[in-house]
């Protein structure tokens, strides 16, 4: 893997970020799974120093160079100076990365990020990390993993789009955001509108009239109209949903990341991926697809509508 020289060859992948206890490592468990079950070769790459517990095999680990509980001891700082601390570290010191990385060539890379929220959308040091990989042939697409259950707080989900806005313009990758946990949006509470005017980011002015019926939120309407302006302007944000343990579900997210970094692969894979998907359910993946938590809650809707009429 030389320095940016044309004799290197390609290397795919994603680099897998979003704020803590959004799935990032369940999701990479889950698509190096899927991954391998169609003959992708897959190497994961753990670049949370406060990863300590990773249910998949991990071929890469940051923690052989640095730990989030070393430098809050050593350094007495707290656990987010301690993540930029270490992200810092990393950045200084491409050469440990690059010796790692080259013993996995031709593999297909998923890179475990923290989940601190200022890495991806104001400080340097990981996009610098990123900007190093692309110069080794790297071709990566940001995954931005957002919890679904945002979706159930029309306040929270404006936050969440602005939040993967200001993170699709400071990381500077092919981006695919993507609505974590949909197998347990059902236990959130009621969506306000249908899943895909969620996914597809629709009109978000019945969004602020829906906020606006809050006492708390009426007073803060022109906010919300202006930050809901800049999300509609750069027209930029939407959702792919995810439910991990849902083979059409994981199959409908890898095509989108690969279409986003310019994968293709080949008529082996192709084939794989069909036997896959079409054979019996397993003990790993249950068809609960999101369609159908989309149709429960229009069912659910229309027949509570049906009921109000009938008392009335």
């Amino acid at each position: 893997m030389s320095e940016g020289g044309k004799g290197s060859s390609l290397a795919f992948g994603q680099v897998v970020i979003g704020p803590p206890g959004s799935g990032k490592t369940t999701y990479c468990h889950g698509m190096r799974e899927f991954m391998g079950r169609i003959g992708r070769k897959v190497t994961v790459v753990n670049l949370d120093p406060a990863n300590e517990a990773m249910p998949y095999q991990c071929a890469v680990d940051i923690a052989e160079l640095i730990t989030l509980p070393d430098v809050m001891e050593n350094l007495k700082l707290g656990p987010n100076g301690g993540l930029i601390y270490c992200m810092e570290y990393l950045e200084a010191n491409f050469d440990w990365l690059q010796e790692k990385l080259a013993a996995f060539g031709g593999h297909y890379y998923l890179f475990d990020c923290p989940g601190q929220v200022e890495l991806y959308t104001h400080h340097d040091a990981l996009k610098n990390v990123f900007a190093q990989l692309a110069k080794w042939n790297f071709r990566l697409a940001a995954v931005h993993l957002v919890d679904s259950h945002y979706c159930t707080d029309p306040g929270k989900f404006i936050s969440v789009l602005c939040t993967s806005l200001s993170t699709m313009l400071h990381v500077e990758l092919p981006h695919v955001n993507v609505l974590s946990k949909m197998d347990l949006i059902e236990q959130y509470g009621k969506l306000a509108f249908n899943l895909d005017y969620y996914t597809e980011v629709l009109d978000l002015s019945y969004l602020v009239d829906h906020l606006a019926s809050d006492p708390f939120f009426r007073n803060y309407r022109r906010l919300n109209e202006k930050l809901v302006e800049v999300i509609e302007d750069y027209s930029l944000v939407s959702f792919v949903p995810l439910n991990v343990q849902d083979k059409e579900s994981m199959r409908q997210v890898m095509q989108a990341v690969d279409k986003a970094n310019g994968y293709s692969f080949g008529d082996q894979e192709h084939r794989s991926l069909e036997a896959l998907m079409s054979a019996a359910v397993g003990a790993d993946f249950h068809f609960t697809s999101t369609l159908a938590v989309q149709e429960k809650y229009v069912q659910s809707q229309d027949k509570a509508v049906k009921e109000e009429a009938m008392d009335l």
